[in-house]
């Protein structure tokens, strides 16, 4: 592909040593946590839950960190993909900002890091709403160096409610994709940044307790040209305040399960479109067109706003390390209802069954983790882009999908499984129908998976997605 022959060779190191990563479906899962009963403060609009690793390198388990995503892609707007994961000794973020223009300060100054191209993540390990000692501001810059440069980030912790320079140890490493930097003449893929934020300097002797809530906030900043024209910064959330903790999203350590209580017997149920006269909703958005994933297209201008064909049957969940390829990178949205199922209930399981019909080279490609995250409001799979699909509320699931080669068998294709009881328990218990976003955090070139969407012909009709609920009987 084109963007594999740009001349940028200062990628983050990152990018090499989990691309060659091998991850099998018999990786060890995710540590998981009880749910537990928060009284204050209250659960944030967005979550998202970190998933816990015993390795001491956290790099190596790449493709399992939990994902989300915030902004926009545009000529003048940055999209941003943020991968989170903790190990026994420090929290692990990695961003990956699609962004056409590239620069960075060759004489850095703590005062103005944020002038350039530059992430800022905020953490409050405490209850507050306000700012107190718990809460804490890291701020990093891009730079061109692949390696720690400590001139190039800041750290400030709250004192008497305002934000003060702090010591606070943490690392940063940048990376990027691209024709060169600090260079307006020609367009580039974009910059990753990666925090490794010792729980130490957080005032912890550990890792906190399976379930423990924190505040987190997270805001990447944008210059686009050497005088440094004012762009807007990308927030997650949407509605950040660096001043006001209540206003952040939340990170909870460990991922959620679901355990129903003891009942003695169960009925099943299955929804799936067309099944019943049930109405189940799906788009993909990204790379799910091959004028969207190749050479030749006009990325900047229209792969944002892009909407797949009406008629389009099948769809990708795609992503990978490499940024310069994200193009083809793909998410899949569905809507199950849920007003189907007796009231009064209790569920016992969710399953989210998804055909696989292929995925990209074969004698490449290795397993993805296909996350499965809620989404909080409805959308239109008619006019549903990248640009405008909703953001992820919370990730509630997540399943190991494999590798097929050869032509499909379409009496006999895979069936990928998720659990998505947590999430299915939130959305049946408040009247709502589950409304899911799939996608991955891989790392590996070609992690393309391809599945049957709600969209094929009635020929076709086992194969499309199906959602299995467990309840107990009356």
């Amino acid at each position: 592909m084109k963007q594999r022959l740009l001349s940028c060779v200062l990628l983050h190191t990152l990018f090499w040593i989990v691309s060659s990563s091998v991850i099998t479906a018999n990786s060890p899962p995710y540590r998981q946590w009880l749910p537990v009963i928060f009284s204050s403060p209250p659960i944030p609009q967005y979550v998202v839950n970190a998933p816990y690793f015993a390795t001491t390198n956290l790099s190596e388990r790449f493709s399992e960190l939990a994902i989300f995503w915030f902004g926009r892609v545009s000529r003048s707007q940055n999209y941003t993909d943020v991968r989170v994961g903790y190990n026994d000794n420090e929290l692990f973020l990695y961003l990956a900002v699609f962004d056409r223009q590239l620069w960075y300060d060759t004489t850095p100054a703590a005062t103005d890091l944020t002038a350039w191209d530059a992430a800022t993540i905020v953490i409050d390990t405490g209850s507050s709403s306000q700012l107190s000692a718990t809460s804490y501001r890291f701020v990093a810059q891009l730079h061109g160096s692949p390696e720690f440069d400590a001139r190039y980030q800041a750290s400030q912790r709250a004192i008497d409610g305002s934000w003060r320079d702090s010591n606070v140890s943490f690392t940063t490493i940048p990376g990027w994709r691209g024709d060169r930097l600090n260079d307006s003449n020609d367009e580039d893929r974009g910059w990753a940044m990666t925090f490794r934020i010792p729980f130490t300097g957080l005032g912890l002797s550990g890792r906190p307790p399976d379930g423990t809530l924190w505040r987190l906030g997270v805001i990447v900043h944008d210059r686009d040209d050497a005088a440094g024209q004012p762009i807007a910064a990308q927030m997650w959330p949407l509605t950040l305040n660096l001043d006001q903790p209540q206003t952040w999203g939340g990170l909870r350590f460990g991922l959620p399960i679901s355990t129903p209580p003891p009942v003695s017997q169960t009925q099943e149920f299955i929804i799936r479109h067309g099944l019943n006269g049930v109405t189940v909703t799906d788009a993909g958005v990204g790379g799910q067109d091959s004028n969207m994933c190749n050479a030749d297209g006009n990325f900047w201008d229209r792969w944002g706003d892009w909407s797949p064909p009406a008629d389009k049957a099948d769809v990708s969940v795609q992503n990978q390390s490499d940024l310069a390829d994200w193009p083809c990178f793909a998410k899949y949205y569905l809507t199950f209802p849920l007003n189907s199922l007796p009231t009064g209930r209790t569920v016992i399981s969710a399953t989210l069954i998804l055909s696989q019909m292929g995925n990209a080279q074969p004698d490449q490609a290795q397993p993805s983790l296909i996350q499965a995250m809620l989404v909080g409001e409805d959308w239109n799979p008619n006019t549903l882009t990248w640009n405008n699909a909703p953001l992820a509320r919370e990730n509630v699931g997540s399943g190991w999908v494999g590798v097929m080669s050869g032509l499909p068998d379409w009496n006999n294709l895979p069936k990928r499984k998720i659990d998505v009881t947590y999430g299915v328990v939130q959305a049946y218990n408040s009247g709502q129908p589950l409304r899911l976003a799939l996608y991955s955090a891989d790392s590996a070139y070609h992690s393309g998976k391809y599945f049957v969407s709600s969209r094929t012909g009635d020929w076709n009709a086992q194969n499309r997605p199906t959602l299995v609920v467990v309840l107990s009987r009356p």
